[in-house]
């Protein structure tokens, strides 16, 4: 029996999840699409990736699972390639994977947690990713996520901290927090413990995990204790993913975010100045309806001012149901135009911080397919002659190539 084949769409909570999947099906001759809804691209990914696993594995049993999914389940139960369709709400439960039902599919509004599932290991990743919270309360204006992940939901801190205890025992040197609102963590658990307790607990009950990582923040929700850590803590890996999403005040009003220009530098001039290490990642959103030249130059301006050098751009595209679709739509070739020079500037300042580690010696967490890794503040690293390591080797960087670095054992 051919082993199941998983096609993981989108963020590192889907990654994690994909991982829970694995465990679940066990052998089977089943071909998973865990998919996007995030923008209309990640939907047409999701159903090319669908059209190239059934030509790749023609007798497997297709099922589609994620947000896509769980969106619209009707057009992708009609796709002729797919088997099965199974909700957000379902794909992590056993029960699911073992039944003959065609399509599961719950309303994720009425779920009120987020089960503890636990991977006992990512073979192929010399990192794992550990997911804390799920779902999301708030309503930005160009975002379907919540229709296919729910309201937000925390899982309980002794349950995390078990799962990366597991994965740790396993070989793992380093775990990402996930999320889909990783800074709303806790508050709808007893006691509403925050992010920067959790992460606390983590290092306090998990002595022997070398390396954490958070994934995507929201700026306005990081308070001093969380602050403290991600400044003053070696563990907490130096590089801060901001969802920002626009740098100017009036887009970032009608998109219904929380946070101003003006606070979004300030986060940013406030964690590089006590730890200046820290590597700033962050989401833009390119062409926002309503968005003039003006409007667009501040948020290419952000590039510069927040010093992003892992800058994830993506074109504004609408997605049915939300406010923004209804709002006056710029013509796409200005959204590709200016998602076009937010990649150029993003990549002009990655280059540039890049050039700036030539000469230092880099902490590489080391991919278990071969010569190549991570730094601590998420710099891309290829060495030509393996190191002697234990998952995490020093490298001493030579020069810059394409966008990664290289170097030697140090």
């Amino acid at each position: 029996m051919s082993e199941p084949h998983i096609v993981s769409l989108g963020c590192r909570l889907n990654l994690a999840e994909s991982e829970t999947i694995r465990t679940l099906l066990g052998d089977s001759d089943t071909v998973v699409v865990n998919s996007c809804a995030v923008t209309n691209e990640a939907v047409k990914q999701t159903r090319q990736a669908i059209r190239r696993v059934r030509r790749e594995r023609p007798q497997a049993q297709l099922v589609v699972t994620g947000c896509a999914a769980q969106i619209d389940p009707d057009s992708f139960s009609a796709m002729p390639e797919v088997d099965r369709v199974i909700g957000n709400a379902d794909k992590l439960l056993p029960g699911a994977w073992h039944s003959d039902d065609a399509r599961i599919v719950r309303d994720v509004m009425t779920i009120e947690d987020t089960a503890p599932h636990l991977a006992a290991s990512f073979s192929a990743h010399a990192k794992a990713f550990v997911e804390v919270q799920n779902g999301c309360d708030h309503r930005c204006t160009f975002c379907a996520i919540p229709f296919g992940r729910g309201n937000s939901r925390s899982v309980p801190a002794g349950a995390v901290i078990d799962r990366i205890a597991t994965l740790v025992d396993a070989g793992h040197r380093e775990v990402v927090l996930t999320g889909v609102d990783l800074t709303s963590y806790g508050a709808d658990l007893p006691g509403a413990p925050t992010l920067g307790a959790l992460v606390e607990r983590i290092l306090r009950h998990v002595p022997t995990l070398p390396r954490l990582r958070l994934s995507s923040l929201d700026s306005i929700e990081i308070d001093d204790r969380l602050f403290a850590l991600l400044t003053q803590e070696p563990r907490v890996m130096p590089h801060v993913h901001l969802s920002l999403q626009a740098g100017d005040d009036m887009i970032l009003k009608r998109m219904k975010r929380r946070h101003s220009r003006r606070e979004a530098v300030g986060i940013v001039e406030r964690l590089k100045a006590a730890r200046p290490e820290i590597a700033i990642g962050a989401d833009i959103i390119a062409g926002f309806p309503t968005e003039d030249a003006a409007m667009a130059a501040n948020t290419l301006a952000l590039i510069d001012d927040c010093d992003i050098v892992h800058a994830h751009i993506f074109p504004y595209s609408p997605r049915e149901g939300t406010p923004a679709a209804r709002m006056p739509q710029l013509p796409r070739e200005t959204i590709k135009a200016r998602a076009a020079a937010l990649r150029s500037a993003g990549a002009r300042r990655r280059r540039l911080w890049l050039e700036t580690l030539i000469g230092t010696r880099q902490r590489v967490l080391v991919e278990r397919s071969g010569a190549r890794g991570h730094g601590e503040g998420y710099a891309e690293v290829h060495f030509d002659r393996l190191p002697q390591h234990d998952g995490i080797a020093d490298i001493s960087i030579t020069h810059v190539q394409g966008e990664y670095l290289v170097g030697e054992p140090a």
